[in-house]
């Protein structure tokens, strides 16, 4: 089981969350992500410092050797996809072939609305999730692509020079059964979901092999990874606290997400971890977001991460 960091680029300055990565990537981590919010989040109104993905992701490749490198996920709705295609094979040479591309279909409708992006309706927006998903998928295979959607085209467009790998893989993240799960099924080397247990993991896992089945697609050709709250303590006391900390941090939304969290000491999540294992998970994310205990990271390191090894 591969196991890494999704950081929340938010509450700290660059300095403090490039040494961040390279911490983790220096300790052997699998995977370090970042979001693409241009808000922080939970919601707050903006009233939080909060930095752009592409340019964090620039620095991101740059700094690490080790680590796969991803963005969990862009949402299509900000960047033209033959731009986002574009950008993921930049992004592939700056970190030497370890940058894999994931999009969705977004839920950040304040942030949007605040940066004149306006939030269309659901169905709208999975429309230009598929639409995105075809564009990119054909723009990283090296073929030269023309597209004429509802929403997106491009004519005839290159993308040279390609990655640096073979195959850049495409993730899609989300959790909706009708239509997430299916377009990953599609499109997606890899689907990744946010903030559930897992029971619901294994069920979601189960609706996707349905999927792949469907699409005529072999189910394990799809890597799959759970993004979990960091709720961990070193020991009992700063666990308690952590859990106090966050329960306040995300209030009437704390609810969505607590079932999707590891909560208490090295020992007790040790047991959380195995439990996502079990239910298929190829990989879990911790899901950071400042201020957090470097003590608990050290903890996550040296007593947890060698446990799945």
């Amino acid at each position: 089981m591969q196991l890494g960091v999704h950081i929340g680029q938010q509450n700290m300055s660059m300095a403090d969350l490039r040494s961040t990565w390279t911490r983790f990537d220096q300790a052997g981590t699998d995977w370090i992500s970042v979001w693409d919010h241009l808000y922080e989040a939970p919601p707050a109104g903006g009233t939080i410092d909060h930095f752009e993905a592409v340019s964090t992701l620039g620095a991101l490749c740059a700094d690490t050797t080790h680590a796969r490198i991803g963005c969990l996920v862009f949402y299509v709705g900000y960047r033209n996809p033959a731009l986002l295609a574009k950008t993921a094979a930049t992004l592939d040479h700056i970190s030497g072939g370890r940058f894999e591309l994931g999009i969705g279909a977004g839920w950040h409708e304040w942030e949007a609305n605040a940066f004149g992006y306006g939030f269309p309706s659901l169905k709208e927006r999975f429309e230009m999730l598929e639409e995105a998903a075809e564009i990119v998928t054909s723009m990283l295979s090296g073929e030269r692509t023309t597209f004429s959607g509802a929403h997106f085209h491009t004519d005839d467009v290159a993308n040279l020079p390609q990655p640096v790998q073979a195959k850049l893989p495409i993730w899609i993240g989300g959790v909706g059964e009708k239509k997430t799960l299916p377009l990953a099924a599609r499109f997606a080397d890899g689907w990744n979901a946010a903030y559930v247990p897992p029971t619901e993991f294994a069920r979601l896992g189960g609706v996707l092999d349905a999927a792949c089945e469907k699409a005529d697609r072999d189910p394990a050709s799809i890597r799959r990874t759970i993004n979990v709250q960091f709720v961990v303590g070193a020991d009992q006391a700063e666990a308690d606290l952590a859990l106090e900390e966050t329960e306040a941090f995300w209030g009437r939304m704390w609810p969505r997400v607590q079932h999707g969290a590891l909560i208490g000491t090295p020992d007790q999540v040790i047991e959380q971890v195995a439990a996502y294992r079990d239910a298929g998970a190829d990989g879990l994310n911790i899901a950071l977001r400042a201020p957090w205990s470097s003590d608990a990271i050290d903890a996550w390191l040296e007593n947890v991460v060698p446990e799945f090894r």
